[in-house]
């Protein structure tokens, strides 16, 4: 039990007084003492040493060998005149400097200083109870505070009220008729009233004289058959003690905070709000129907009947029995109201039995705090440190943490994993603290579990473990029925519940202490965290390291840097504030000059480090995802274990994580390779054999690890060429940002085609511009195709060779950034493959004549370089291809056009030819044609058709200077009819772009004049607006006046100069021209 009060009796009666006690009142260091013979009796309390002093009592009381040297209290005087009949009740109201007593069933007011008579109140003849209650209330009018009393006095059915304005009595009494007549009366606020009655209690608004019932909820009426039944009705299932002798319980209320009450009668009880809003909180769980209740801060006070002598002091939260002291005979608890004194703040109070007056002194809230953890009551602890004030107790959140993690080691020495680990996160516990808890399989060095020695090995542990655990997976059959010894357990638990309730009986009624059921003490076993009871602990483990690590990743950036830099990022306590993440070290309070951020590192490695562990033995699933997220875990721990226990797949995964990519690469190429080694715990995965593994990772790497990707791909493309190009083809940011030319060098250091394909990947995929990535895969063409029998690079079958002058051919027409000088010289110039010297500026007729394979590419170069005669030259007499030369006269006509026309057909000639002094690419053709150079002879047949197709684009004087006068006329028939034909197509084209000219021009100029077809008010110049006197401008809100405007097409009107100030942006004024 719980010693959260001392009963120190203050006052005692002789045995020849023959006075008994009726009432007690205390203000100050006085006591006033109202007797059965009417007399009234003055104490003054002395502070002794005692008071500053806490001796050891039994049970509540003092030994009797415990003296006090000095007297408790002194009588100052006696008023054996008070009244004539016995003092029921007594209050004052310091304000007004007054003392209220009920006597012989009258309410009279005495001087508080002389106790003589004031004024006896007629009106309260047969007056039961009363109330009094001081507040601060502010003028309505004026706002300045004054000082309110009321007093309140039950005369049968009535409710009188007098009140007091600071010190001057209120001449209007207000007086209230209830239905029934009133028992109590007790204060909710300073304007409401609880009134007990037989038929139940209700609330009294004062002001408005609003009178409401207070009904039991739902819940609780739903559970006791009486929804919507007014609490503490005498009813057949309430209390129907009438038929014995007609005793009705009396009502009582007392109040417990500030806007909760309870109400009482017989063994029910009732939560409330000051509005009479019943709560759902369950019933006090009393044995026997209390003589009195009080409440003294934090505590619920219940004084048992005098035939028992017993104050039960209650949690008002949990409503347990923290303590129960002895009072033989007590029948009057008196708690002092918040507005006399602080007493009640656990300071002290008085109970009292007709001989007899005990002062109850509080302990310090720190020592009852500790003496219930001490008796391992957590949740009564906790519940205490959330009801105390913050200025009460030393470092209450402290405090609280400090119990919670306390409990939490009290349920898990008992194997409640997790409860042990819920209460480690809602403390929160340092995640060190916990990790401490568990073997050395889980928390490495950092376990306080002393192993014995034995002939297993860590592994076989483990894998007994892990067996277990899939053992008890597959056994739901028997999980699902609980054992006897579960049940019983169960029944244990339960019992040694913070909250468990009192007996319903006592065995002896005038024993000293009330006899509460002893708690359930459960062993604490004493055998080694394994097997079944290891693998639930784990489990429960994962997630508060879960947790714990999420919480971590709040305050750490990826590299280990705080995400909030701290003002002093090192500090110690004193004095300095700690930082936001403080929960999650463990460190102590002597400690100076920490290192928060470095702490902060240690704590994440070993939350990640200690995870990695638990699903190693639990959850082997999640290891792969754990190793593969941005974490801070240990490498040499995780590297080792994964290694040792064959997961190279997630070995591999969490290298690449940690960067450590040379390692990482070295162990791809062993297992690729298919490396056997002895050590090897298991077999290579078929995923990481090959090297395709190996070329995954390498396209992960960025492009600044070059040296790393160079070293490590030389393996997987002499393995597999295909394979191992795409470390460098794949559509992937870090292979397209690769550094071309160090690559480039590479793979041509290991193979030509593997160069070339790479030339060919980041020029048309990438459109790479660089000259001289250009050169060189022209370059890499002419190698291959110049290659003797008997090199490497030489191509011996005549379709591969063929592909590559096809490809050759194609480049050259296409691209534009290669060195055509170069490129001319690099060709060969004869059957002897011989290239020229680079000196020689410009080809010549000497070397146009040279190897057929490289005629065509010569010609592309020859364009490129704007030599159209000499590229001409080699399609009509070298390769002997008018159908080439053709083409290739209309592609350099066509490019020489503003547009890009698709070319006409042979039948419909283009019109766009001009009698021009300069030759066209036609004339230059036509020429070789007809005029060529010996010893070539002229060829009609090519040149009649390409007079016959293109003849309109060639001018007509230069065509008849060419033609012999030798030519028959009708030979050039088809030359005389393309060129009429072509002028009517012109003539006729200009005269439809007439047309359509007129028709455009109309139709803007009616749109200008009147508006467009969808307008159907006038438009365009006709269009007109109204301006009135009071219209104003919607950019500068002012009015028009004689001021120049602009109107939207909307019809909205500015001023000339808002127009460019108008609404929206540059886009939407280019959109809404005005006029």
């Amino acid at each position: 039990m719980l010693s959260a009060f001392q009963a120190r009796p203050i006052i005692e009666f002789k045995q020849r007084d023959k006075s008994k006690i009726e009432s007690i009142l205390a203000y100050g260091d006085r006591v006033l003492v109202g007797l059965q013979t009417g007399s009234l009796r003055i104490y003054r309390v002395n502070e002794t040493e005692e008071d500053h002093t806490s001796p050891t009592y039994s049970n509540g009381e003092p030994h009797e060998e415990q003296n006090a040297k000095h007297r408790a209290v002194d009588l100052l005087r006696e008023e054996e005149k008070f009244s004539k009949r016995p003092i029921q009740q007594l209050a004052i109201i310091k304000e007004a400097n007054i003392l209220v007593s009920l006597s012989d069933n009258y309410v009279s007011i005495y001087d508080l200083q002389s106790f003589t008579l004031q004024e006896r109140l007629e009106r309260t003849k047969g007056a039961t109870s009363f109330a009094v209650t001081s507040n601060i209330v502010n003028d309505p009018s004026t706002g300045i505070p004054s000082i309110v009393s009321r007093l309140a006095v039950a005369v049968k059915r009535r409710i009188m009220l007098w009140s007091w304005q600071d010190i001057e009595l209120s001449p209007d009494v207000t007086e209230m008729t209830l239905v029934a007549a009133i028992k109590s009366l007790t204060w909710a606020t300073g304007t409401k009233l609880i009134a007990g009655m037989d038929p139940g209690f209700v609330m009294v608004d004062i002001e408005s004289h609003q009178v409401t019932d207070i009904n039991r909820s739902s819940t609780t009426g739903e559970a006791n058959g009486q929804i919507g039944a007014r609490f503490g009705a005498v009813n057949s299932s309430g209390m129907s003690y009438v038929g014995m002798g007609g005793w009705i319980p009396k009502p009582m209320a007392t109040k417990l905070s500030e806007d909760q009450l309870l109400l009482a009668k017989d063994v029910n009880t009732l939560f409330t709000n000051t509005h009479g809003e019943a709560s759902t909180k369950r019933q006090v769980p009393w044995a026997f129907v209390p003589e009195a209740i009080g409440y003294s801060y934090p505590y619920l006070l219940a004084l048992q009947q005098p035939s028992k002598g017993i104050l039960e002091v209650r949690n008002p939260e949990t409503l347990s029995l923290l303590q129960t002291i002895s009072l033989p005979s007590a029948t009057l608890l008196y708690v002092p109201a918040p507005n006399i004194s602080l007493a009640h703040a656990a300071k002290g109070f008085l109970v009292a039995s007709d001989r007899c007056i005990w002062r109850m002194q509080a302990l310090g809230y720190d020592s009852q705090i500790e003496e219930l953890v001490e008796k391992s009551r957590f949740d009564e602890a906790i519940s205490l440190l959330d009801m105390l004030e913050d200025t009460l107790v030393e470092d209450k959140a402290g405090q609280k943490r400090d119990i919670l993690i306390r409990q939490a080691q009290f349920h898990f020495d008992r194997r409640h994993y997790r409860k042990a680990l819920e209460l480690f996160r809602d403390a929160p516990a340092p995640p060190k603290r916990v990790i401490s808890l568990y073997p050395r399989s889980i928390a490495g060095d950092l376990s306080k579990i002393e192993e014995k020695d034995d002939e297993e090995s860590e592994a076989e542990r483990e894998e007994k473990a892990a067996d277990s655990s899939l053992i008890d997976c597959k056994t739901t059959d028997a999980r699902s029925t609980p054992s006897r010894s579960m049940l019983g357990r169960f029944r244990a638990e339960k019992a040694d519940s913070d909250t468990a309730s009192i007996r319903s009986s006592l065995r002896k009624g005038d024993s000293d202490a009330v006899s509460i059921k002893g708690k359930v003490t459960e062993t604490v076993p004493d055998k080694p965290l394994e097997g079944k009871d290891l693998m639930v602990a784990i489990n429960e483990l994962c997630s508060f390291l879960v947790q714990r690590r999420t919480q971590v990743n709040d305050f750490l950036n990826r590299d280990g840097s705080l995400k909030t830099p701290l003002v002093d990022s090192k500090g110690g306590q004193g004095g300095k504030s700690l930082p936001d993440f403080n929960f999650l070290l463990d460190h102590s309070s002597e400690e100076t000059n920490i290192d928060w951020e470095q702490k902060l590192r240690d704590t994440a490695c070993l939350v990640d480090t200690t995870l990695f562990r638990a699903y190693i033995l639990a959850k082997p699933s999640l290891v792969g995802s754990l190793v593969r997220l941005d974490n801070f875990l240990d490498p040499p721990v995780v590297r080792d274990k994964l290694y040792e226990m064959g997961r190279y797949i997630e070995l591999i995964d969490f290298l690449y994580q940690k960067k450590r990519h040379k390692e990482a690469l070295e162990l791809l190429a062993k297992f690729g390779k298919n490396v056997e080694e002895e050590h090897l715990s298991k077999e290579i995965p078929s995923a990481l054999r090959g090297p395709r593994r190996t070329v995954a990772y390498l396209q992960q790497l960025p492009p600044e690890m070059i040296d790393t990707i160079l070293q490590y791909a030389e393996w997987p493309l002499r393995t597999d060429s295909a394979l191992g190009m795409e470390v460098f083809l794949a559509e992937s940011e870090n292979a397209e940002e690769l550094p071309r030319h160090r690559v480039l060098d590479y793979l041509q250091h290991i193979q030509q085609p593997l160069a070339v394909q790479y030339l060919e990947h980041i020029i048309s995929e990438l459109n790479d511009l660089t000259p001289d990535i250009h050169q060189r895969l022209i370059e890499l063409y002419l190698e291959q195709l110049k290659a003797a029998p008997g090199l490497p690079t030489h191509l011996e079958d005549p379709k591969q060779r063929s592909h590559v002058q096809e490809k050759l051919q194609t480049f050259l027409r296409s691209s534009t950034q290669y060195n055509k000088f170069r490129t001319f010289q690099q060709l060969p110039t004869d059957s002897e493959y011989y290239t020229p010297p680079a000196q020689q500026p410009l080809p010549n007729e000497a070397n146009l004549h040279s190897d057929p394979t490289f005629h065509e590419s010569r010609a592309l170069v020859l364009r490129a370089m704007g030599q159209h005669q000499k590229a001409l030259s080699i399609y009509v007499f070298d390769l002997a291809s008018p159908e080439k030369a053709e083409a290739y006269c209309n592609d350099i006509y066509l490019s020489s056009l503003p547009t890009h026309k698709t070319p006409s057909s042979p039948a419909t000639p283009s019109p766009n030819a001009t009698d021009r002094g300069d030759p066209s690419i036609y004339h230059l053709l036509l020429s070789l044609y007809l005029t060529p150079p010996p010893p070539h002879k002229p060829s009609w047949p090519p040149a009649l058709d390409l007079l016959s197709r293109h003849g309109a684009r060639l001018p007509a004087s230069q065509v008849l200077d060419l033609v012999p006068s030798t030519l028959p006329i009708r030979e050039l028939e088809r030359y005389f009819r393309g060129r009429l034909q072509a002028g009517k197509a012109e003539a006729a084209e200009v005269g439809v772009a007439s047309g359509l000219w007129g028709v455009w021009k109309a139709r803007e100029d009616r749109e200008l004049r009147i508006g467009g077809d969808g307008e159907r008010e006038k438009g365009g110049l006709s269009r007109r607006v109204v301006i009135r006197e009071e219209d104003h401008c919607r950019v500068c809100h002012k009015r028009f006046g004689g001021s120049a405007i602009r109107v939207y097409p909307d019809g909205e009107v500015v001023h000339y100069g808002c127009f460019d100030r108008g609404k929206g942006g540059e886009g939407e004024r280019e959109v809404r021209r005005g006029w």
